[in-house]
């Protein structure tokens, strides 16, 4: 192997063995912190960042957006709306069915709840330039997509380790 190559394996190996996996347990923990503050489960705080990111949707939309049975996610609406962070609406398009939608106080939980992580990123941010702003995008929305793809992979092939007739 020549010197650039060991350069760049380093490199590599940094960013997939140590920087990325060190940022994910620290995301995790910010987010049970942050989900603790709000009264609801790790997942509640997740169907709140789907819905401010997408609107408003169906329970079955929501139940798929964060990988639960329609029957976890009718109980974490459930926990939502007690919690007042979401509510249950008609939806305008067909009466029959159901939309669930954040309350502005939902909302604005959530927002103060990372607003002094958004600040720091930002802060932290200021120091790019536009070029590299555009690498850390491309990069974030690719491992967008390989970490998707890796949860469908996980969630559709057997898992050896399972006794046979189980689904992973």
């Amino acid at each position: 192997m020549t010197k650039p190559d060991a350069d760049r394996e380093r490199l590599l190996a940094e960013v997939t063995d140590d920087a990325v996996p060190g940022w994910a347990i620290l995301v995790v923990q910010l987010n049970r912190l942050v989900a603790e503050r709000l009264g609801v489960t790790e997942t509640d705080v997740q169907c709140l960042h789907v819905l401010g990111r997408h609107g408003p949707a169906t329970p079955g939309a929501l139940a798929k957006y964060v990988k639960l049975t329609t029957g976890s996610a009718s109980r974490m609406i459930d926990r939502l709306v007690a919690a007042d962070c979401v509510r249950r609406v008609a939806d305008p398009h067909d009466r029959r069915r159901v939309l669930i939608e954040p309350t502005r106080d939902g909302l604005d939980r959530v927002t103060a709840a990372y607003a002094g992580l958004v600040a720091r990123t930002r802060d932290d941010l200021g120091d790019f330039d536009d070029a590299e702003l555009d690498t850390i995008i491309r990069f974030v929305r690719t491992a967008e997509r390989s970490t998707a793809a890796e949860i469908h992979r996980l969630q559709t092939t057997p898992d050896p380790a399972s006794p046979p007739g189980t689904r992973a």
